[in-house]
């Protein structure tokens, strides 16, 4: 508690000049003793009592974010919770006021980020190619290659190998299944930005898809030893392959907290291969059509995994909806779009999702 006093002491000083922290508590924000107590919340509030250089009095609340199952469990959504405090209590009448925002540094020092404004990222650099222009120039020639086929199983077997860590935590993978549907980004978020009058995707037919999902988050309860650790965004855009005829890449964006149902990265993947052939049909038997099929063909038979078949159908009608989405792709024709959910409502109308089904879409 000295060091906590330490640091909130020079934050005070800081906010507050000339003033000084005299003690610091634990804010037990209940303590009724029927059946309404609350035993648990989302922070762990502090007391922090201030003196003034007049010697007025003062007294603050100094906030943490505790992680739980509730959507607070990664550190992002914790500070996410925080800066949105932040940003909206001042719109509220009648509320305290936010007086400061930031992060804990690993010595404990507070870093303020009330002046701060959008978040930035550094990374590094990966030159080459994206997947998604091999993917382009297969569509246009109707071929795939020995080297297309070989760089189809290199990335089927380094999802096998980033599977293969399977993780512990039941509500881990509830929360994978409740971002699948509910999240912004997930199928409601996706559906939500179709619009009213969307060629091939009327509201109804989004609707019944999305019914049908919600049916799956019940039929996935009790697989949470299917929870591992996965990219979340396994899709062309996200790999670059080194320049030349090699098979060695590298991922970028990896997304959702790296951890979900396998299911998860496969189909995001393998939706791709009918995507980028639903709109030139005769590419699919000597070009994508192989590639859809090698990918599962390797993945399926090496992974020791036949169960994902039974779960893949809500990950791949995510994926349907994402690459049918007219804010993403505006210029897919309607007749592909068609198809595409037409593929998302066979899986989920089906009890064990079958890849060969896709074979139907370029007949």
């Amino acid at each position: 508690m000295a060091r906590i006093q330490q640091h909130v002491g020079e934050l005070v000083e800081r906010l507050f000049p000339g003033s000084a922290v005299e003690a610091i508590e634990p804010l037990v924000p209940d303590t009724g003793g029927d059946d309404t107590h609350k035993v648990t919340g989302y922070g762990r509030p502090l007391r922090v009592t201030v003196r003034g250089p007049q010697g007025t009095p003062r007294v603050l609340v100094f906030r943490t974010a505790t992680a739980n199952m509730f959507g607070h469990d990664r550190r992002s959504d914790r500070a996410g919770g925080i800066l949105l405090s932040f940003d909206t209590f001042k719109d509220v009448p009648d509320h305290v006021q936010a007086l400061d925002v930031g992060a804990i540094l690993p010595e404990g020092r507070l870093l303020s980020l009330r002046e701060g404004g959008e978040f930035y990222l550094l990374t590094t650099f990966a030159d080459g190619q994206i997947y998604a222009d091999h993917l382009r120039r297969i569509a246009a020639e109707g071929v795939a290659t020995d080297g297309d086929l070989a760089r189809c199983e290199a990335l089927a077997r380094w999802l096998l190998r980033l599977h293969a860590r399977r993780i512990d935590e039941p509500a881990g993978y509830l929360r994978a299944v409740r971002d699948l549907l509910g999240h912004g980004e997930g199928i409601f978020g996706m559906v939500d930005g179709y619009g009213p009058d969307v060629p091939a995707a009327p509201p109804a037919r989004l609707r019944s898809i999305e019914e049908r999902c919600l049916d799956f988050r019940w039929r996935l309860r009790g697989r949470d030893a299917r929870l591992a650790r996965t990219h979340g965004d396994f899709h062309p855009f996200n790999i670059v392959f080194e320049h030349g005829e090699g098979t060695r890449f590298t991922m970028l964006d990896a997304s959702r907290g790296c951890r979900g149902d396998p299911a998860d990265d496969v189909t995001s993947m393998a939706v791709n291969f009918v995507f980028f052939a639903i709109d030139r049909r005769g590419s699919w038997k000597g070009g994508l059509g192989r590639l859809w099929r090698r990918f599962w063909e390797v993945y399926l038979g090496e992974s020791g995994d036949p169960a994902l078949l039974e779960v893949a159908a809500p990950w791949l009608a995510w994926r349907c909806l994402v690459v049918s989405s007219p804010r993403f792709y505006p210029n897919l024709p309607a007749e592909a779009r068609d198809a595409i959910l037409g593929l998302a409502e066979r899986a989920l109308l089906s009890p064990r999702f079958d890849p060969s089904c896709a074979e139907d879409l370029f007949r």
